[in-house]
C-alpha cells in the first residue's frame, strides 16, 4: 500500500511537471491526456511513462500546427483571387483602348488624315502588346513557369503582334521602289521628248520656255522666263476648273446659253443681256473661262489682292521682293489642301475664302450641288475636302504663285486687258479660236476681226518682252 502511495505521488509530480514544461491553449483538452494517465497507472512504472514521453510528442502542438497552416492556406487563396480580379481589369480596360485605337485607325482612312492614322496605329499596337504581357502574368501565375520559360514566351507572343506590321511594311516598300523605277523610266522620257522637241523645227521661244521650265528647280530666280511658264501653269488651270465647272453647270440642266449671255453682259458692263449671243455653239467654255479670270486676276496689281492696306512694296520693295520670292520657293510644291490643312486663315487662305465666294454665287451652289454645305464650311472659315473646290484651290495657287513671283521681280510686269470691240494686236493679243486666213482682209490674220471678250489678262515685262492677252474674236461686222 505505502509502494502505490508512493507511486501515485510521482505521477501526480510527472504530470504537474509536464503541464509546466507544456503549457496548453484555453480550448480545454488537457482532460483526455490526464484519463490516459490515469488509466495507464495501474500498468506502467515510473519508467514505462518516462519513455511514453519521448516516443509521442503532446498532441496540442500537432494541433496549432495545423490550424496555422489552414489559416495560412486562406491567406493565400485570398491574395490570389485579389490578384486575378485585379488582371482580369487590366485585361478589360486594355481591350477597351484596343477597340478604341483601331475606330481611330478606321476614321483616319475616310477622310485620309496621315498623322491621325499614325497615331491611332502606335495606340492599337502598344494594346496588343500590352495584352500579350497580361497574357504572360495569367500564365505565370497559374501554370508557375520558370522564369526564363516565361521570357521566351513573352518574346514569343510580341513577335506575333508585330509580325503582320512587319509584312506591311515590306510590301510597302516594295511598291516604293516600283515607284522609284517609275519615276526614273518617266524621267528618262521626258528628258527624251525635251531633246527631240529642241531639235524640232520649233521657234526659238519656244525652246527657251522648255529650256526655262526643266532648269527652274534647279537654279530658280526671280526671272521673265520662270514668269512666263507661270502664266502657262495658270491657263492650263483655268481650262482645268472651268471644263469641271461646266459639265456640273450641264449636269444640273443650266441654259448655258443663257448664261453665256449674262457674262457677254456682264463684261460689257451692260444692265440686260443681249438677245443673240456673239459665242459659238461650242465655244461656251470660252465665256465661262472669261467669267473665272475676271474674279480670279481682280486686284492683282495690289500686293494683297486689297485684302488689306499693306504698303510694303512701296515702303521697302526690296524686303518685299525677296520675301514674295521666298514665299513662291517654299509653296511651288506644296499640295494646297495640305497647306491650309495646316494654316486655313493665312493670306492664301484668305484669297481662297475671297475668291471663292467671288465665282460660285450661292443660287449657282445649289443648283449644281443641291445645298450650300461647301458655301457654309468657307464662311466658317474652313476648305471643303470636295474635288469641286479642290479643282478651284489648284486654280489658286496658281494666281497666287503668279501674284508673288510679279511682286519678286524689278520692276514689277504691268498687267493689261484687252477690251470689248477693240481692234485685234497680233502682238499683244492670242486669240484662243484659230480663224482660217480667208476670214481675213488682205491676206492677214485678224483683219476685219475685233474683241468680242477678254479672256485672260497680258503682261508686260521689264526686259521688253510681253505675255500675250488671250481673247475671243468675232467678226467686226457681227459685233
Amino acid at each position: 500500500m505505502a509502494n502505490k502511495v508512493s507511486n501515485f505521488s510521482d505521477l501526480i509530480q510527472r504530470v504537474t511537471a509536464s503541464c509546466l514544461l507544456h503549457p496548453l491553449s484555453s480550448n480545454g483538452h488537457i482532460s483526455g491526456a490526464c484519463d490516459a494517465d490515469e488509466s495507464e497507472d495501474d500498468k506502467y512504472t515510473t519508467e514505462d511513462d518516462d519513455d511514453d514521453e519521448e516516443e509521442h510528442p503532446p498532441c496540442v502542438e500537432t494541433l496549432e500546427k495545423f490550424q496555422n497552416f489552414e489559416v495560412k492556406n486562406e491567406e493565400i487563396g485570398t491574395e490570389k483571387v485579389i490578384e486575378m480580379e485585379m488582371l482580369l481589369g487590366e485585361v478589360f480596360d486594355s481591350v477597351s483602348a484596343m477597340k478604341k485605337a483601331y475606330v481611330s485607325l478606321q476614321e483616319a482612312h475616310c477622310p485620309w488624315d496621315q498623322g491621325k492614322m499614325r497615331v491611332a496605329d502606335v495606340a492599337v499596337i502598344s494594346e496588343l502588346r500590352r495584352l500579350g504581357v497580361l497574357r504572360e502574368r495569367f500564365r505565370r501565375n497559374v501554370g508557375g513557369g520558370s522564369e526564363r520559360g516565361d521570357w521566351r514566351v513573352g518574346a514569343a507572343t510580341l513577335r506575333e503582334v508585330v509580325a503582320p506590321y512587319e509584312s506591311v511594311v515590306e510590301e510597302l516598300k516594295q511598291e516604293v521602289k516600283a515607284k522609284d523605277i517609275e519615276i526614273d523610266d518617266l524621267k528618262e522620257k521626258l528628258k527624251t521628248a525635251t531633246l527631240l522637241s529642241s531639235n524640232s523645227g520649233k521657234k526659238s521661244k519656244s525652246k527657251r520656255r522648255v529650256n526655262c521650265c526643266s532648269q527652274a528647280p534647279v537654279n530658280m530666280s526671280p526671272a521673265p522666263d520662270l514668269f512666263e511658264s507661270t502664266v502657262s501653269s495658270v491657263k492650263e488651270a483655268s481650262k482645268s476648273f472651268t471644263s469641271l465647272l461646266l459639265s456640273l453647270m450641264r449636269s444640273a440642266h443650266w441654259d448655258i446659253a443663257a448664261a453665256v449671255r449674262s457674262i457677254e453682259a456682264a463684261s460689257s458692263n451692260s444692265t440686260t443681256p443681249t438677245a443673240d449671243s456673239i459665242v459659238g455653239a461650242n465655244h461656251a467654255k470660252y465665256a465661262l473661262e472669261s467669267y473665272v479670270n475676271r474674279k480670279m486676276f481682280q486686284g492683282f496689281d495690289h500686293e494683297t489682292f486689297y485684302m488689306d492696306g499693306s504698303l510694303s512694296s512701296l515702303l521697302h520693295p526690296d524686303q518685299h521682293r525677296r520675301e514674295c520670292f521666298t514665299q513662291y520657293r517654299d509653296m511651288k510644291a506644296m499640295d494646297p489642301m495640305e497647306l491650309l490643312g495646316i494654316l486655313p486663315t493665312c493670306s492664301f487662305g484668305n484669297f481662297c475664302f475671297k475668291k471663292y465666294l467671288a465665282i460660285v454665287h450661292p443660287k449657282m451652289e445649289e443648283s449644281l450641288f443641291g445645298d450650300l454645305e461647301q458655301r457654309r464650311q468657307v464662311l466658317a472659315g474652313n476648305h471643303p475636302r470636295s474635288q469641286f473646290y479642290g479643282e478651284f484651290l489648284g486654280l489658286a495657287k496658281t494666281v497666287w504663285l503668279l501674284h508673288l513671283l510679279a511682286f519678286s521681280l524689278d520692276p514689277p510686269p504691268s498687267h493689261f486687258e484687252a477690251s470689248n470691240g477693240s481692234e485685234f494686236h497680233p502682238k499683244y493679243m492670242d486669240s484662243v479660236v484659230k480663224y482660217s486666213i480667208s476670214m481675213g482682209i488682205g491676206g492677214r490674220m485678224g483683219m476685219g476681226l475685233v474683241v468680242g471678250f477678254p479672256v485672260s489678262p497680258g503682261f508686260k515685262l521689264g526686259n521688253g518682252s510681253v505675255v500675250k492677252a488671250r481673247v475671243y474674236l468675232v467678226p467686226k461686222n457681227g459685233f
